[in-house]
């Protein structure tokens, strides 16, 4: 497997990161992660938009777009498979241990590996922790992702592919890796920005394409909502079948359509 690392493809073996690495020793960094069919990265400019946001979030400087592009091309052309899970990570670099960033500049690492076509539908719990929607990393794609990865294991425990979170006022936000739909009255609707969730490349082309509404919803509107649905990068649109220990029947009529049209958008234009 060849790894993009200091400006070069290296074999796997071949990439370091220092054990200073900023990004390993604080979580100071910020990352994309992007499907890539045959070869081809979808949405790719979508994600470097979001990475230079993030990373301007973080104080970082702005990520060179061109060295990360020919980077992901590299590395999809050097590790050819079907289905890819493509990450860009986008680190503070080497530092001082501690919170003090240092002066050697940032790290880029790009990397692929091998993922399948998801469920169409699966099971989901929600979590007793909040996301903080007035953080000063709210709405960045960072590598902090500690909180996630209790969360998703107490999911797996439970038989569950993802775990939802709610905000400290008590709204709907979102779960470890993705963003979340309800249906109401036959329309869709997924919580705001400003409810402290990520806000999803998959998320805004879905809304585009099928006319969901960004609304302002309580965590309990899953105790009543007739259909839910998942959607990131890996996931694309995913029913919900299960949240906690409420069924739904899954896929429902409008889950149904949003999972064919993003399907048909997305095969019909790589980079929307």
């Amino acid at each position: 497997m060849k790894i993009w690392l200091g400006g070069t493809l290296r074999d796997v073996d071949d990439a370091k990161v220092s054990v200073l690495d900023h990004g390993l020793t604080v979580g100071d960094g910020v990352f994309e992660t992007l499907r890539a069919s045959d070869g081809q990265a979808f949405a790719l400019t979508r994600h470097l938009d979001r990475l230079t946001r993030s990373a301007r979030g973080l104080g970082l400087p702005d990520p060179d777009l061109d060295e990360v592009r020919r980077a992901c091309a590299e590395v999809l052309k050097s590790n050819p498979m079907p289905l890819g899970r493509l990450r860009i990570t986008y680190t503070g670099g080497v530092s001082p241990l501690g919170s003090d960033r240092g002066e050697a500049g940032p790290t880029l690492i790009v990397a692929v590996g091998p993922t399948a076509r998801r469920p169409d539908t699966t099971a989901v719990i929600t979590v007793p922790w909040v996301r903080n929607e007035r953080s000063a990393v709210t709405g960045l794609k960072t590598t902090s992702y500690a909180e996630n990865v209790v969360a998703l294991a107490r999911a797996h425990a439970a038989g569950a592919s993802e775990a939802l979170f709610g905000n400290t006022v008590g709204r709907l936000c979102e779960g470890t890796g993705s963003n979340v739909f309800v249906v109401l009255d036959g329309q869709a609707h997924t919580p705001p920005v400003t409810s402290g969730c990520l806000a999803g490349i998959t998320r805004a082309l879905t809304m585009r394409w099928i006319g969901a509404k960004e609304t302002d919803l309580p965590l309990d509107v899953l105790d009543h909502a007739e259909e839910v649905f998942l959607t990131s990068t890996l996931r694309d649109v995913q029913a919900v079948h299960r949240i906690d220990d409420r069924d739904l029947a899954a896929p429902g009529p409008v889950t149904a359509r949003a999972m064919r049209i993003f399907d048909e958008q997305a095969g019909a234009d790589l980079d929307p």
